[in-house]
């Protein structure tokens, strides 16, 4: 159903009356209803030993490239996966908003997921629900915990946006020997308000490529945040590059500023390349909840019920990570090379529908 991007149960139940699903099962394919009453039995723990279970043949393939060498980013990002002023659970989150017809409860779920970020792309490793009455930052601390006593040694740095500088999580990543890094915003106002006062007074280092021209500051000893206990590191870049319109067709200037603040001394981690880290948190929403959502039909409610719905995340999870393997590295690149990853679901989807086998055949 993920790999061919069915999108529901009910599409799966549309195929029922096919010979060739009951010559595979043994059987009728089971109803959309008991499809969703077996999502919501699956075993969480099963279905995250087999999401473990890929990053060591990932690992030892040799298929997971660190960045700059040495730097394995485990990337945390929140997601709203669904809303209703209608259905909801005892799990759901309220929010009340402000309608033409006066104030409404709006339901939803969230999700924070935690994933591997490697020079040629990324692997998803887990998903944790945000519980009521709880914001995002609780959610991740227990994925983290649960990501530093499943995988310990499969990243040494994590990182986030603005909300993941927070001083809970930076420092059970310290005390466990990893690295953080993240957006520097007005959440930690004492600490941005010092960066940028020194860095005032500091020349800034110019870089150039063909597109953008960047200044960067670098600065280390920052003691303003003292929630965290331990010095930071904050280091700025402008980025000034120059597009074109679409709707103009002229040339127009942009600059963006970005602040990372971090516990990566400079011996470590020169300054290019924390700005290279820094800006590999948009993986995530990239590659992760932009590219489910979109093609992978995530943000589907296939059954109001938690346990399914975290199921059949940790399911797209390990189906994602299938996916991306075998088109990176099964595929020669002169057959990927023109073709987009849509092509080669509808490949699969042909062959699938097509050549199920003859279960009555099989060996």
């Amino acid at each position: 159903m993920l790999w061919v991007r069915l999108g529901s149960f009910n599409a799966i139940e549309q195929e029922r009356p096919g010979g060739r699903w009951r010559r595979w099962l043994g059987g009728d394919i089971p109803s959309a209803e008991t499809l969703g009453r077996t999502a919501a039995a699956a075993d969480h723990d099963d279905l995250r030993r087999a999401l473990a279970g890929h990053y060591p043949r990932r690992r030892r393939k040799k298929t997971l490239h660190p960045i700059g060498k040495k730097w394995r980013p485990l990337v945390f990002d929140g997601h709203e996966s669904n809303a209703s002023f209608l259905r909801s659970c005892k799990h759901c989150l309220k929010r009340t908003l402000k309608t033409k017809k006066g104030p409404r409860t709006q339901f939803y779920h969230r999700y924070v997921m935690a994933m591997l970020v490697h020079r040629d792309g990324a692997v998803l490793m887990d998903i944790e629900p945000q519980g009521p009455g709880e914001d995002e930052m609780a959610a991740a601390v227990r994925l983290l915990q649960r990501a530093l006593a499943t995988y310990p040694r499969a990243f040494n740095l994590v990182g986030g946006d603005a909300l993941y500088l927070h001083p809970d999580f930076c420092k059970l990543a310290r005390v466990h020997g990893k690295h953080f890094i993240a957006v520097l915003k007005s959440e930690n106002r004492d600490l941005l308000v010092d960066a940028r006062s020194l860095m005032a007074s500091h020349r800034a280092v110019v870089r150039r490529t063909k597109a953008t021209r960047y200044q960067w500051w670098d600065i280390e000893g920052f003691t303003t945040w003292t929630q965290l206990g331990q010095p930071v590191r904050v280091v700025r870049s402008l980025e000034t590059s120059t597009v074109r319109r679409q709707r103009t067709a002229k040339p127009h200037t942009q600059t963006s500023e970005w602040l990372w603040a971090t516990s990566l001394p400079k011996h470590l981690a020169p300054m290019p390349l924390v700005v290279q880290l820094g800006h590999g948190r948009w993986t995530i929403e990239n590659e992760g909840f932009n590219s489910l959502v979109n093609e992978w039909h995530a943000d589907h409610v296939y059954r109001h019920d938690l346990d399914a719905m975290v199921g059949l995340w940790l399911l797209l999870c390990l189906a994602y990570d299938l996916y991306t393997v075998w088109l990176t590295r099964n595929l020669a690149p002169e057959l990927r090379r023109g073709r987009t990853r849509r092509f080669w679901v509808q490949r699969i989807e042909r062959h699938f529908f097509n050549g199920l086998p003859d279960r009555a055949r099989s060996p």
